[in-house]
């Protein structure tokens, strides 16, 4: 997919150097001039260099300046489609009103993510996932819920996987890893203490780890292994994750169906032994 130019600038613009900035800036205020612009132009209008310009589409895991121009075309056409911005929750927002916008909003995080996910990451995760004996997830809060759901999902083909609520069995169990382990650590933020602290641990148990974050530098992106990134844009005044976990969640379904996909048939075998287990257990209730 080559659109989310414009996303990852935005993503990562707390995060990008002072001399890369102003270009940054530039982008995000003129782009449907910058595709028309060369390298040095650009340079020359954002009052920066062309060396600075390179290194944030590096930055941005970008092949090139062009690869970040043909994005930016793809992010605009996209926008003349009709495709959906975010949209802001009001403190009067009739019932009707606030369906569509919550709605509206879930979707365009799984969009805005698609365009920043990485495939080759996402294989490589995979792969671990289907080799390890054992996977530990590690989350706090709204984040919790989405390791939770990952682990009822593993569980049921038979995927050993561990999603322990309170933090210090996190970190208990972090240290009991080994070289033949996954470790998840989910955070959007990627800055959850609890969260880095398991992954820190993991790591020295020798554990390979995968962190599903925001796009862009943070302290569990460059802690991981593998980084898995996820786009939401959500209102200052929302009182728990809302798009970011609808994201998060997206993710570990790509996840698992690869997985499964993977031994088809075993998966198939084991998701109808635990459905006829608990259909039998209800009616013996």
């Amino acid at each position: 997919m080559l659109n989310g130019g414009l996303l990852r600038i935005r993503e990562a613009l707390p995060t990008i150097k002072p001399a890369e900035r102003n270009a940054a800036h530039y982008i995000l205020e003129h782009p449907e001039e910058v595709i028309r612009l060369s390298v040095k132009e650009l340079a020359e209008k954002s009052n920066s260099s062309q060396a600075a310009i390179i290194r944030l589409c590096k930055n941005l895991d970008l092949d090139g300046y062009q690869e970040l121009k043909i994005r930016i075309a793809a992010d605009l056409q996209s926008s003349l489609s009709g495709d959906e911005e975010y949209k802001e929750i009001q403190p009067n927002d009739d019932i009707p009103t606030l369906i569509e916008s919550i709605s509206a909003n879930n979707i365009h995080s799984i969009r805005e993510t698609l365009k920043i996910i990485d495939p080759v990451a996402v294989e490589q995760a995979v792969q671990a996932l289907s080799r390890a004996k054992r996977i530990d997830l590690y989350g706090v809060g709204a984040s919790q819920l989405i390791c939770q759901d990952a682990q009822q999902k593993f569980l049921r083909i038979n995927k050993l996987c561990n999603a322990f609520s309170d933090t210090h069995l996190q970190l208990t169990s972090a240290v009991t890893l080994t070289p033949d382990d996954v470790a998840v650590g989910i955070s959007y933020s990627g800055e959850t203490t609890q969260v880095l602290a398991a992954i820190k641990q993991a790591k020295e148990s020798g554990a390979l780890t995968i962190g599903i974050t925001k796009y862009g530098a943070n302290p569990l992106s460059g802690l991981v292994d593998i980084r898995l990134a996820t786009a939401s844009t959500e209102s200052d005044i929302r009182s728990a994750a809302t798009s970011s976990r609808i994201a998060q969640l997206n993710v570990i379904d790509i996840l698992f169906m690869s997985v499964a996909s993977q031994n088809y048939d075993e998966t198939i075998s084991y998701l109808r032994k635990t459905r006829k287990a608990i259909q039998e257990e209800f009616r013996r209730k």
